[in-house]
């Protein structure tokens, strides 16, 4: 056994034996860990050149003497069969000693069990971060003097009856409220988008330590809908299964019905058999050939809750993942009747995403959620929309396929520029492309192609796993650099592949764990959330502190008409600026202009191009005329299972997109960075702004904790427009293909209601031909105004918004003390408390 990480202890003596604290468990814990590593590794009772059988009968003889003093051993430290052991003399005394991870027992795994026993201590958690307690702790005591406050200045406001007073103090409470400490609550969305069957939910159990938790299965694909997985405070693991209102599932259920309209291609298919399979599952046996009518007025064959919502509870991950397992588990095919899921899984067509809670891990901090996207969207317009929106709001996104498609075929890169879209549209900050399955190689065709003939299969993985990191880290470096400003920060990371296997971390036959590469994954998240969330908690505190700043110097604003002079006189000055900002603004919108007409033009050109490969499909794809069908029920975007995701819509913007990407990335960048040129005009404006202040502000106030307060102002002012820009790019974005399908949608209309023979050519006809019509009535042209109109909009609604906000402030610096009649609530005590933590944090980010 190799070096334990224990903390080795004295044999203990019959005095020790008499103190009261030595029967307790965490004392008999730390005996029994800290000595058996000692013991069985470099111990001073043996020497280092006994054989090892030898020195184990000595350990065997040392255990059992242990045991008479401490007890029998606790039963976190399990029994286990090591190397050179004789388990059959003494199997009880054999014991493996929970590691950290990475450490001695990193290599392997071998535990089949869903999770550890727990602990009762959290101070033996050894995984748990330390920093997020204290981060905790910091939290907790801003959070309560913020509320304090606010409660102080909101029972203050009745005693005022002017109205730009009673908005002075109003302003106050609200800039303290909006402060929102509860920074380790607020979610930090990681995305696992993968086609079906790539592994995602393999990788997940991995990466939250629980083997079996979400199903998965060697043959087929699991996961059928959205699941989302985070942690709790709490003891108990939970599922909450949403499904679809009422009206969600009607109007799913009419689009189902479409499908089962029988026309001139009889033989089966995908989407027809899975339509029959919803609606069956609901309403019974032969309900599909039913009218859409006739299903409306039929009351359910299965129980649904009123509320529209399955809550489980369970105490233990096995037991939650034995109860939700068929509600996340893919319906290929009905279950038999009578059978014990049958109940449950006729619920699945109505399930519209699944929220998983697990207390609180030592592998997953608290506020990380891990969302397990599906490909490819969904049928249910609901359910599609949820795609895009947990697409949109992930700060990570890991695209995940395994080693023989990304080896095999080109679903990954479709993959990887539909998870892309995100940096565009969304707040993704950070992208890689995970792949799974990294274990499964062949060691005599791998010694074969590359005329290697020594070599072993742990060499030749990790030689093969380097080789395609550095093949695929160039792939997604040129795809970023199309849609990405070349010096982007994605770009430049030096990880943008990871090699993962799921089942070497469990198994560990061939690699440690550290090879797999789950920990490395861990670690990338821990950096990303700590690093995250203590500059946000520090910048709130910062707000905070010179809040309380400025309310010291209110009793020194005196003489109303001078406090109105010098309110009048920047408030002068920051118009004039912010009419500067517009024009700024304009011009940096100036250059996506020429590509968007460029674009434009292209899509003219290749739109007969576009529209015939969607439409047109080789031998062996029989049933695409369904799919077509439920493409056109969706209004030109369908997911099939069969042909992945078909979107006419956004195919026809693509010559478009193509070509303002690299513009509108330099325009709003990833989450407006630094080098974002509509960051650059308003830190221009918010520079401007704080040197006027620093220039006249001593001139025109007469505490500087005034003028500290304004240019904390100018940086959150600025700041919400910020979050106001991003919250509106990805509206502008897709505005092209919103454009285009809202052109198409008569044509879509006509064509899903084609009946009867020749119904397939009769709907590619109408399809080509409307699409032809639309270009010729200025389709492109439409979608180019658009997005010039969306621009225009965001270009009028920042200025307005800044004018806002300064009035505002401007309002509540200037306010004479007269109007507040002479006092304020005491605050002191919370001011003291802020200024307290402020330090606890600045020491923090020093060290």
């Amino acid at each position: 056994m190799t070096q334990g990480t224990g903390w080795p202890l004295p044999l203990p003596c019959r005095r020790s034996l008499e103190l009261p604290w030595v029967s307790k468990p965490e004392f008999r814990f730390c005996c029994w860990r800290g000595v058996l590593a000692q013991v069985f590794s470099d111990s001073c009772f043996f020497s280092p050149g006994v054989p090892w059988p030898a020195a184990h009968v000595g350990q065997e003889v040392f255990a059992v003497f242990l045991s008479l003093f401490l007890g029998p051993p606790p039963a976190c430290i399990r029994p286990t069969t090591a190397p050179g052991c004789l388990p059959k003399l003494i199997p009880a005394l054999y014991f493996s000693i929970p590691m950290a991870e990475g450490g001695p027992m990193a290599h392997g795994g071998g535990d089949d069990s869903l999770e550890e026993t727990p602990r009762k201590k959290k101070k033996f958690r050894r995984d748990q971060n330390p920093e997020d307690g204290e981060c905790k702790k910091l939290q907790n005591e801003l959070k309560a003097a913020l509320e304090a406050s606010s409660r102080k200045l909101l029972q203050f406001l009745p005693e005022h009856r002017l109205p730009e007073t009673r908005n002075g103090i109003e302003y106050l409470k609200n800039r303290l409220m909006g402060l929102k400490p509860d920074i380790l609550l607020d979610p930090i969305h990681i995305g696992l988008f993968g086609s079906t069957g790539a592994g995602k939910s393999t990788l997940l159990n991995a990466i939250i330590d629980k083997k079996f938790f979400l199903p998965v299965s060697g043959s087929a694909a699991c996961t059928s809908c959205v699941v989302q997985i985070n942690t709790s405070r709490g003891k108990q693991h939970e599922a909450k299964i949403h499904l679809l209102t009422d009206e969600e599932w009607k109007e799913e259920l009419k689009g189902l019905v479409e499908l089962m309209d029988p026309d001139e291609d009889s033989e089966d298919d995908h989407e027809r058999s899975e339509a029959a399979l919803k609606i069956s599952a609901i309403y019974g046996e032969e309900a599909e050939m039913k009218s859409y009518e006739e299903l409306c007025g039929m009351k359910p064959a299965v129980s649904i809750p009123p509320s529209r919502c399955i809550l489980l509870k369970e105490t233990t991950a096995n037991d939650l993942s034995d109860k939700m397992g068929p509600y996340i588990r893919s319906q290929s095919s009905p279950k038999p009747e009578n059978s014990k899921e049958e109940d449950i899984t006729r619920l699945w067509p109505l399930i519209k995403n699944v929220e998983v809670t697990v207390p609180d891990s030592q592998m997953i901090p608290e506020g990380v959620i891990f969302v397990d996207i599906p490909g490819t969207g969904d049928f249910n317009a609901k359910r599609d929309e949820m795609w895009k929106e947990n697409i949109n709001k992930c700060s990570i996104i890991w695209v995940v396929n395994s080693f023989e498609r990304i080896l095999g075929g080109k679903t990954h890169e479709m993959l990887l520029k539909e998870g892309m879209k995100a940096f565009q549209s969304g707040m993704c900050r950070d992208i890689a492309l995970v792949v799974t399955k990294s274990d499964e190689l062949d060691p005599e065709e791998y010694k074969k192609e590359k005329n290697r003939d020594h070599i072993n299969k742990h060499d030749a993985i990790l030689e093969r796993n380097e080789t395609v990191k550095q093949e695929k880290s160039q792939m997604m470096k040129k795809t970023l650099m199309k849609k990405l400003p070349s010096d982007s920060e994605v770009v430049c990371k030096p990880d943008l592949v990871y090699t993962v296997s799921a089942r070497e971390y469990w198994q560990g036959n061939t690699l440690s764990k550290e090879e797999t590469e789950v920990p490395k994954l861990r670690e990338h998240i821990r950096r990303f959330y700590t690093e995250q969330k203590r500059n946000k908690l520090l910048n709130y505190t910062t707000e905070a502190m010179v809040i309380f700043s400025l309310i010291w110097t209110l009793p020194s604003n005196n003489h109303a008409q001078s406090q109105l002079a010098k309110k009048n006189y920047l408030k002068d000055f920051i118009t004039q600026k912010i009419a500067d900002l517009e024009n700024d603004i304009q011009k940096c919108f100036a250059p996506i202009e020429q590509p968007l007409r460029e674009g434009v033009d292209e899509a003219k050109k290749s739109y007969n191009k576009t529209i015939s490969s969607l439409l047109k499909r080789s031998h062996g794809h029989q049933g695409y005329h369904r799919t077509l069908k439920a493409v056109c029920l969706k209004k030109g975007a369908y997911a099939s299972r069969t042909f992945l995701r078909i979107d006419i819509n956004d195919a026809l913007a693509q010559p478009i997109y193509r070509k303002i990407d690299p513009s509108f990335g330099e325009v709003f960048r990833i989450q407006m960075s630094t080098r974002s040129t509509l960051k650059i005009c308003l830190d221009a404006f918010k520079n401007a702004v704080q040197q006027k202040l620093q220039e006249v502000g001593m001139q025109l106030v007469a505490d500087s904790k005034q003028l500290h307060f304004l240019k904390q102002e100018t940086d959150f002012i600025v700041a919400e427009a910020e979050k106001f820009i991003l919250q509106r790019k990805a509206e502008i974005y897709q505005s092209l293909a919103a454009s285009i399908q809202n052109d198409l949608l008569l044509c879509y209309e006509e064509a899903a209601m084609v009946r009867g023979l020749q119904a397939f050519q009769r709907m590619k006809t109408i399809l080509s031909t409307g699409v032809t019509r639309e270009v010729e009535r200025g389709m492109f042209e439409r979608a180019e105004e658009s997005m010039k109109g969306h621009l225009q909009d965001m270009q009028k609604q920042i200025p307005r918004k800044l004018e806002e906000d300064f009035s505002s402030a401007l309002s509540l610096v200037f306010c004479p003390w007269d109007q507040l009649d002479g006092k304020l609530p005491d605050l002191q005590r919370e001011f003291f408390t802020i200024s307290n933590i402020h330090k606890a944090l600045q020491s923090a980010k020093v060290a």
